[in-house]
Formats: C-alpha cells, sequence, structure tokens
C-alpha cells in the first residue's frame, strides 16, 4: 500500500458504464472447463447481510443460482434459505446435502462446486474464509470489515495478493464505493473542485442495535457468537464494524493516503450492562497525513442522542458534503456542485459489476483498498483503547491477535476480556 493511488482512486470517482447492465458471454476463458454457464453461488453466513447479499447476487445476472449455504446456526440457514427462495425460486438451488453447519461449514461450501462464494460471517472469521476461498479459486463477495486486527489484515493483503495472480475477483462490501452520488462526489474532490484537502470530518452517530438475551442451553461461546457485535475479537468494536465506512470514506478523500499516525479517545458510559459485552458506545480519533491535512472521526451508539452519519470535506477552495442520512452530495465554494444524476441501489451494484467482471474476464480487485480501510478503523480503536498516538507504523507491527487460538467449538471458553482503559491497557 503507497501513496501513489491516488490516481487509481480517481477512477472509483466514475461511474462504470452500463454497470447496472453486466454483459453475459457465454463463452470466457475464467470459466472455461469449469462453469462457463451457470455460475454457482455458495453463501457463508446467513445472517440479515448475509441473506441480502445472496439475494443482490441473484439479481445480478440472470444465469446464476444458489447452490450451497453453511452457517454455525441451523435457525439462521432455514431462515435466510425461505427469505431467499420466496424472492428467486427456481434460483436457489440448494439440496440437503448443500447444506452446511458447524464451523467447517464455510469449507464446505467453498468445496461444493461453486463458483463465487459470499463471506459474510463475523469479521473475525473473515481472513481464513478468505484466504480459503482464494486459494481454491473462487472469485469473492468479501463483507466489511475485513479483519479485526494486524494478523487478520496480512492474511487478507496475501489473500488479495494471489487473487490478482489468479485473475480471480474480489469485491468489497465497502457499499459506498458503489453508490453513484458518492462516487461522483468524491470523483470531484479527488479531481480537485475542492482544491487541496487539508480536513475531512466524518460522523457515524446512531443508537444502539440488537442484541439476543441468553437462553439457559446456550454455552458462552453460543452467546458471544450470537451477540457477536459486542466483542472485540468478533467484531472489533463498532468503530471498526460500522463506523469505519464513515472512515472509508475519509480515506477515499483523501486519495487513500496513508495516514502517519492516530490520536483518540472513546469509553462506554451509557450501554453498560454486560448483554453488550466489552465494547465502546462512543469514540473520537484524529487522523494526521503527510501533507499537514487532518481526518477527524467521530462515532457513537447511543440512543436518544443526535444522529449524524456524514462526510465533510475542507480544501483551499471550498467544502464538499457527503450526508448519508439526508442522500445529499454538494460542493460550496470556488467550484459550486450538487448532484442530480442517478440514485442506484449500491448493494445491488456490487454484485452487478462482480457478475459482469466474471462473465468478460474482466478481474476487480478491492483487496488492498477494503484492507487498508479496516485498519484505519483498526488503527482508531488502537489509539482509543490505549491513549497513546499510534503510528501507522505501530499499528502494521502490531501482533495483537484478537480470540482463541486454534479450533473453535461452542464448548471453547471465549477469551476472557475487560473493557479498555486509557492510559492503562497497553499497546501490543
Amino acid at each position: 500500500m503507497n501513496t501513489s493511488r491516488r490516481d487509481v482512486l480517481k477512477l472509483a470517482g466514475v461511474a462504470l458504464a452500463g454497470s447496472a447492465f453486466p454483459a453475459i458471454i457465454t463463452s470466457n476463458r475464467a470459466f472455461a472447463g469449469v462453469n462457463s454457464e451457470t455460475l454457482k453461488v455458495g453463501l457463508v453466513g446467513c445472517g440479515g447481510r448475509g441473506s441480502g447479499a445472496a439475494k443482490q447476487a441473484l439479481s445480478a445476472d440472470p444465469n446464476v443460482v444458489l447452490h450451497a449455504v453453511g452457517d454455525i446456526f441451523r435457525d439462521k440457514l432455514d431462515l435466510s434459505l425461505e427469505g431467499l427462495t420466496k424472492v428467486h425460486g427456481d434460483k436457489v438451488k440448494v439440496d440437503e446435502g448443500h447444506k452446511f453447519i458447524g464451523f467447517d461449514a464455510y469449507q464446505k461450501v467453498i468445496d461444493s462446486g461453486v463458483d463465487v462464494v459470499i463471506l459474510t460471517t463475523p469479521p473475525h472469521f473473515r481472513p481464513e474464509h478468505l484466504t480459503a476461498a482464494i486459494n481454491a479459486g473462487k472469485h469473492v463477495f468479501c463483507e466489511k470489515p475485513v479483519a479485526v486486527d494486524t494478523p487478520g489484515i496480512k492474511k487478507v493483503l496475501e489473500a488479495a495478493k494471489l487473487a490478482k495472480e489468479k485473475n480471480l475477483s474480489l469485491v468489497s462490501g465497502f457499499c459506498w464505493r458503489f453508490h453513484e452520488p458518492k462516487r461522483a462526489s468524491f470523483g470531484k474532490i479527488l479531481d480537485g473542485s475542492v482544491g487541496d484537502v487539508m480536513a475531512v470530518y466524518n460522523t457515524y452517530n446512531t443508537g444502539t442495535l440488537w442484541s439476543y438475551p441468553r437462553k439457559p442451553e446456550w454455552t458462552d461461546m453460543e452467546f458471544q457468537l450470537r451477540n457477536w457485535m459486542y466483542y472485540t475479537w468478533l467484531a472489533g468494536d463498532h468503530i471498526v464494524e460500522q463506523a469505519v465506512h464513515s472512515i472509508d470514506m475519509m480515506s477515499w478523500a483523501l486519495g487513500d493516503v496513508l495516514p502517519i499516525s492516530a490520536v483518540g479517545t472513546g469509553g462506554r458510559q451509557v450501554r453498560t450492562d454486560a448483554l453488550f459485552g466489552h465494547i465502546y458506545d462512543h469514540f473520537a480519533i484524529t487522523y494526521d497525513y503527510p501533507n499537514g491535512a487532518k481526518g477527524f472521526h467521530i462515532s457513537r451508539q447511543q440512543t436518544n442522542c443526535e444522529n449524524s452519519y456524514a462526510v465533510e470535506t475542507f480544501g483551499t477552495k471550498g467544502k464538499a458534503l457527503v450526508n448519508c442520512a439526508r442522500n445529499t452530495h454538494e460542493i460550496e465554494g470556488a467550484n459550486p456542485w450538487k448532484y442530480s444524476g442517478p440514485n442506484n441501489d449500491m448493494y445491488q451494484t456490487e454484485h452487478n459489476e462482480l457478475f459482469a467482471a466474471i462473465r468478460n474476464s474482466t478481474p476487480i480487485n478491492n483487496g488492498e483498498w477494503m484492507a487498508q480501510s479496516t485498519l484505519l478503523a483498526i488503527m482508531g480503536r488502537m489509539a482509543a483503547y490505549t491513549g497513546k498516538k499510534i503510528t501507522w507504523e505501530d499499528a502494521m507491527n502490531s501482533t495483537e491477535k484478537w480470540g482463541p487460538e486454534g479450533v473453535i467449538s461452542f464448548a471453547t471458553p471465549p477469551p476472557a476480556m475487560e473493557v479498555a482503559r486509557p492510559g492503562i491497557t497497553p499497546f501490543s
């Protein structure tokens, strides 16, 4: 990863022509001798986002079927298939032999004869699942974030490199990068419409999310897996799991240049019940960049508070506003502008472009920037948890690994974790 990617990211600010209508070519090199006509999809992780991604994949191409599904929970799998069958009917061709349950279900899906794998489990498992899919020669849709720690990020980068070598498509779940208004807005920023970018202020302030009360028959591991968002080893904390979208857009506005360092704070003021694990309910991070620019990130998951989900970019010639909650995209200053084009379904576009790339043998690889944006969020969490200044080199060289070692089962004791205390919790 390096700062020369600014020119590459400018291209991401321009909508791909015809992306909503993927070309179908029945003879293509990518699937010669494998399956050049009907593309078989495997779903790993059958929760809400996974079910949505599978629905979009089946809508992206007229000749695609859902072939295999995997999850650690049978109830999640059954509910997902029920919903997908109602929407897509005959495109859901998952027999009993291709419904996989357990911690090894991902490998069984990958080995089932699929061409494309959708990875939507809790983020802890993403590096292992992505590595297995790329090693097996599968095209991948990979939900964000892609890891919860630096060792995981390094695995993802290795998998992304291998995907390039194998001419495999790897499409990221950083959905705003596929939203036409955002592509136009950040394209304008990268083309200099606000001048030199000196500051980016981004927010992801929202209420609390779902949780499942403990059932007597659940082990400690099952309880945490069903409430995975509240455990850093599974989700990375909400700055990594959710607010990473805003951090990704901050990075986009800055041309994906790497920061020098980050400092920050955070804590757990309101959401203190044991049901919510040990994660924070608010973060505030400042990123410093080589040219003197700063990135300011604020995120919060607290009820009855002012919400905000936006990115404001301040340059030497003006200001750009991207407001995700209000779908506002405009520039004030020397080059005023307001977006007035199409407003696409970004989730659908992710899959439209993935399947078009597969059909046309023109691989997409989002691996590098999706890993970089995830590490930016992890870096912010490190700064908040420890209270220390964290450099990019610190973040890249961190050996901190979240989660239990070895094979996990429902009988595995979850890692013993406490709420991080700035100034006391060490960096590693």
